[in-house]
C-alpha cells in the first residue's frame, strides 16, 4: 500500500456479497466528530487527533478525530442552548430539529469525553476555562458510561451548549458493505481559552496536536493509518493557515453527504468515493489483494 489508507482485508468479500445481493446493508448510525483547532507559532493551524485503540472494533490503529454516537436522551430534552437556532442547524445539517439538537450534542459531549474539552459555559457568551480536576473526571466518566445524559450534565452544571463554537464541515456516510456503520457530521472548533485537551481517552492510546499538512504527508509516506473521511477533510482544513479563517469558511462547505459506491466494472470491482477519486480502489473478482 503507498499510503496509510484504512483498508480493513474483509472488505472485498463483503462487496461481492453487497454487488450479489446477499449481503443487506446495516442502517447507519448518527454521529458527530469535531476537530478541534488551535493556532500555532510562528503560522499555521494545528489540529487535536488521536490514535484509536487496537482494541477498537471499527478502525482500529486509525488516526481520527474525538467522535462518536449520537445519544438517543439527546433528541427530546431540551438543553439551554446558545448560537444558531435549532432550527437553523436542522436547515445546515440537513436534518429534522430534533436531530439536529442530538448532533450538536454529540458533538460536544463526545468532545468532552474523549479530549476532555467543553464547548459549554455559565453563560450564552461565556465558556469554562477550566476542566480538570476530580469532579469534571467523574462527570466524563459518568458520561462515557452512559450513567449520565448530556441533558443531564449540562442542568447540573448548570451550564449552556455553546452551538456557535461549532461549525459544520462535512458528512460522511459509512459504505453499505461495513458491518458498522454511521453518518457522520463533521464539525470544526478552536480550542477554547483556558482549556487543553487530555491525553487519556478510553478509546485511544495516542493523542497529538499536529498540523493538517503534516497529518497528510505522514498517510501519503504511508507513516499514518487514517480513513477516507479524515484525510479528506485534513487536505481542506491545510488551505486555511489560521483558526478564524477556517471557522469563517465553514460556511461555504458543501455538506452533501460522501457515501462510497462499488461496481463491477472491467472484470473488478471498484469502490469509489465521489468526488474523492484518491480513494479508489480496484478489486479483483476471483480474488487478490487489488490496487
Amino acid at each position: 500500500m503507498s499510503n496509510g489508507q484504512w483498508y480493513p482485508p474483509e472488505w472485498p468479500d463483503r462487496i461481492r456479497a453487497l454487488a450479489a445481493g446477499t449481503l443487506t446493508p446495516a442502517t447507519p448510525r448518527r454521529a458527530a466528530t469535531v476537530m478541534l483547532l488551535r493556532d500555532a507559532s510562528p503560522d499555521g493551524t494545528e489540529v487535536h487527533m488521536l490514535r484509536r485503540r487496537a482494541s477498537m472494533a471499527f478502525a482500529a490503529g486509525a488516526y481520527a478525530y474525538p467522535g462518536g454516537g449520537v445519544d438517543p436522551r439527546d433528541d427530546d430534552r431540551q438543553v439551554r442552548w446558545a448560537g444558531p437556532a435549532r432550527q437553523e442547524w436542522a436547515e445546515r445539517l440537513g436534518v429534522p430539529e430534533k436531530d439536529a439538537q442530538a448532533i450538536v450534542c454529540a458533538a460536544v459531549r463526545e468532545t468532552f469525553e474523549e479530549a476532555g474539552v467543553l464547548l459549554a459555559g455559565p453563560t450564552p457568551d461565556t465558556v469554562v476555562d477550566d476542566t480538570t480536576g476530580e469532579r469534571w473526571q467523574a462527570d466524563r466518566q459518568a458520561l462515557i458510561d452512559r450513567d449520565l445524559s448530556f441533558a443531564e450534565f449540562l442542568e447540573a452544571r448548570g451550564l449552556v451548549l455553546r452551538s456557535d463554537l461549532l461549525a459544520a464541515w462535512a458528512r460522511w456516510i459509512t459504505p453499505e458493505f461495513e458491518p458498522r456503520r454511521y453518518d457522520t457530521w463533521f464539525f470544526a472548533a478552536a480550542l477554547p481559552a483556558g482549556q487543553r485537551t487530555s491525553d487519556d481517552s478510553s478509546e485511544a492510546d495516542r493523542t497529538v496536536w499536529i498540523r493538517p499538512e503534516r497529518a497528510v504527508a505522514a498517510y501519503d509516506r504511508g507513516e499514518l493509518t487514517m480513513m477516507p473521511p479524515t484525510v479528506a477533510t485534513l487536505r481542506t482544513l491545510a488551505e486555511h493557515s489560521r483558526v478564524r479563517d477556517a471557522l469563517d469558511g465553514s460556511t461555504r462547505r458543501d455538506l452533501t453527504p460522501v457515501l462510497a459506491q462499488a461496481h463491477l466494472a472491467d472484470g473488478e470491482l471498484v469502490l469509489s468515493w465521489p468526488g474523492h477519486d484518491e480513494f479508489t480502489k480496484h478489486i479483483p473478482t476471483a480474488g487478490g489483494a487489488g490496487r
